[in-house]
This record gives structure tokens, C-alpha cells and sequence, in this order.
């Protein structure tokens, strides 16, 4: 099998995490000529990553191909044994996709003091304040996003949880961390660090968003 993207993608971070928590063995390689290129759009034309290549076909969306690596390889298994188990941890991973992931993308644009706009600013902090109470609502006892062993939720809520503490915790002083005062997500991330698998994929991501963002501060300079 073969995984099309970057570690710098949080999609892609996800569907890695999972498969070192399964112990699959899955290579890791970059969009020939890059996503919009006519190879990759060959392969996958929604032109997104990351793909997976296997059994001579292709599978786009992280989250179709966690399943399938759940489907193909069972154990260890990357969800929960029990029906509701199941239910949580795809809610968390829904919920990251729906409610995170594009007000994360919003904060990028607004990372530059000069360029700033407090109006979009203000509106995403209690756009996240309120996502963040769903997740707490809906975790499991944890401490993971279900129980005492990292899914798919976990999967798919570390690498954007990370997104979020680069992007919008480091630079908006006014937006708070929930992981950083006790309760719920403070215990979830405590044990994503704690977990050596866990800890060494996102802390992986963490480098790469730190280069995406030197990047773009020297672009925009």
C-alpha cells in the first residue's frame, strides 16, 4: 500500500497515526507533480490528499481510508469493541471534520497583527469555545476520546488539536487552550502525550505545521 500526501496535512496525519497504532506497515510518498497535476489527478481528481493506493485502486478521504485499513486489517482493532464505543469515536473524528477544521483554516489568514480582522477573530473564538464543549460533552470516560486506548477519534482529533495550538493558541492570546486548565480535554491530551505512538505522530505533524508557518511568515515579510 501506498499513501499519496505530506505529514504536514492533518488528514494525512490521521490515517498515519491509525496505522501505526494497528502496526501497518504503509508508505508514505508525495503527489507525483503535486496534487493538481495530471498523474495525481489521474488517480485521485478531487485533487485533496491523502490517497491510498492499494489492490490496484484508489481511495481518497482520510476517513474512508481509516476505514478501510480497519476493514482489511481488524487487530488490533482501531475501534472501540462495543456499538456505542464505535458510535463516540466516529463522532469525534465527524466532529473535528464539521467543527474545528474550518474555523482552523480561517485563523491562518489572520495570524499577521497588521492584517488582522479582531471582527473574525472574535466570532471564531466562540465558535471554538462551543465546539470544544461538544467534544467534552460527547467523549467517552477516557481518558482517551473514549476509553483507555487511542481510535479513530483520537486519530483524527490530535493532528488538528496540535493545528489549533500552532496556528491560533501561540498567536491569539485572547483564545484559550482548553487543554491547558483542568477538565476533559486537559486529561484526553495528557494521555495523547503520555502515549508513545500518539506522541511521536503528532509531535511529527507539530515540526511540519512549524514549518509550514516559517514559511509563510517569510512569504508574507
Amino acid at each position: 500500500m501506498k499513501l499519496y500526501g505530506a505529514v504536514a496535512s492533518p488528514y494525512v496525519t490521521r490515517v498515519l497515526m491509525l496505522a501505526r497504532l494497528k502496526g501497518i506497515d504503509i508508505e508514505l510518498t508525495d503527489a507525483p507533480g503535486g496534487p493538481r497535476s495530471a498523474e495525481y489527478l489521474a488517480m485521485n481528481p478531487i485533487a485533496k490528499i491523502p490517497c491510498l493506493e492499494a489492490e490496484g485502486k484508489y481511495i481518497p478521504e482520510s476517513e474512508t481510508i481509516c476505514e478501510y485499513l480497519e476493514d482489511i486489517y481488524p487487530e488490533p482493532s482501531g475501534l472501540p469493541a462495543d456499538a456505542m464505543g464505535r458510535a463516540i469515536s466516529r463522532t469525534i473524528s465527524r466532529m473535528t471534520d464539521l467543527y474545528i477544521a474550518p474555523h482552523a483554516g480561517r485563523m491562518v489568514r489572520q495570524i499577521n497583527p497588521e492584517k488582522r480582522d479582531q471582527a473574525v477573530v472574535d466570532e471564531v473564538r466562540a465558535e471554538f469555545e462551543k465546539s470544544f464543549g461538544f467534544f467534552e460533552h460527547f467523549m467517552g470516560a477516557g481518558p482517551f476520546a473514549v476509553a483507555d486506548v487511542p481510535t479513530l477519534g483520537d486519530c483524527a482529533f490530535a493532528p488538528y488539536m496540535m493545528l489549533v495550538k500552532k496556528i491560533v493558541f501561540d498567536n491569539f492570546a485572547e483564545i484559550p487552550d482548553p487543554t491547558q486548565t483542568p477538565g476533559r480535554l486537559a486529561d484526553w491530551w495528557r494521555a495523547i502525550q503520555d502515549h508513545e505512538v500518539c506522541a511521536a505522530t503528532v509531535d511529527e505533524y507539530g515540526a511540519a505545521v512549524d514549518g509550514f508557518l516559517k514559511f509563510l511568515v517569510n512569504r508574507t515579510s
